[in-house]
């Protein structure tokens, strides 16, 4: 059974997209339908900080001071920490992203504004993806109001941070640095062991998996797997057996 027939077969949504980013080969499966997002928007809350630091207009050492009533909870380290607690915007970004922490990534909403955020998701030319909330809003959570990604936007952002073409080359750069900080690693990268550089993001939920990536290999390619009511066990699995047979795929072919 191929990737493909192996993702049709979890229950639930699942969506792919895969590009080589060499040879521009791409494989994809419901990659246009709108997916919960779990932890995977805090991509998007990451490329608007980077474009206010790198615009002049956001500096990375900004302190703020972290509150235990505006803490919420893990994943992440901040709602552990004592109140009172002196972190800079740098900080935020960095557990937001490498720690998922959601904490972190409802200061960085306050501090960028959410409709800023959606300003900058609509200049890169995304219109599946929408942040809608903050993490754990219960009261929005309960109404029904979800952020949403899709497989082929996320895919694409990848893409162009690889290129380079985020923002500018050096804002590309730090934010890829970042993403390959990632201590989430029990899905694509698992069964690399170590064989490749993963700059990725997770999200997780209940019954929500999902996973982006760039895989630094011979040829590098970007791989997003998402799952909305899923199996996750089985899913996460299916993740890295994929990371590992597209890895070794692109070792066994010269660019």
């Amino acid at each position: 059974m191929d990737m493909i027939e192996k993702l049709k077969a979890l229950p639930g949504k699942i969506s792919l997209w895969y590009e080589d980013l060499v040879t521009g080969e791409r494989m994809a499966l419901n990659e246009d339908v709108p997916m919960m997002a779990a932890s995977v928007i805090k991509l998007f809350v990451l490329v608007e900080a980077q474009r206010r630091i790198h615009g002049g207009n956001l500096a990375r050492d900004q302190e703020v001071v972290i509150r235990r009533e505006k803490c919420v909870p893990s994943c992440g380290a901040l709602s552990y920490m004592h109140d009172g607690l002196k972190v800079t915007v740098e900080d935020l970004y960095t557990l937001m992203t490498v720690l998922s922490d959601n904490t972190a990534t409802n200061y960085l909403i306050d501090i960028l504004g959410l409709e800023a955020i959606r300003d900058c998701i609509r200049d890169l030319g995304f219109r599946g993806t929408q942040l809608n909330r903050k993490m754990f809003d219960a009261r929005l959570d309960a109404l029904g109001v979800q952020n949403y990604i899709t497989a082929r936007e996320v895919g694409e952002l990848l893409a162009r941070l690889y290129r380079g073409t985020v923002i500018s080359p050096e804002a590309s750069r730090d934010m890829l640095r970042i993403l390959k900080l990632q201590q989430i690693n029990h899905k694509i990268p698992f069964y690399l062991g170590g064989l490749a550089e993963v700059a990725h993001k997770t999200g997780e939920d209940t019954g929500i998996t999902h996973d982006a990536a760039i895989v630094f290999a011979r040829r590098p390619f970007v791989l997003v797997v998402c799952g909305n009511g899923t199996d996750v066990p089985s899913c996460e699995r299916l993740m890295g057996e994929m990371g590992r047979a597209l890895y070794l795929a692109s070792e066994g072919c010269p660019k």
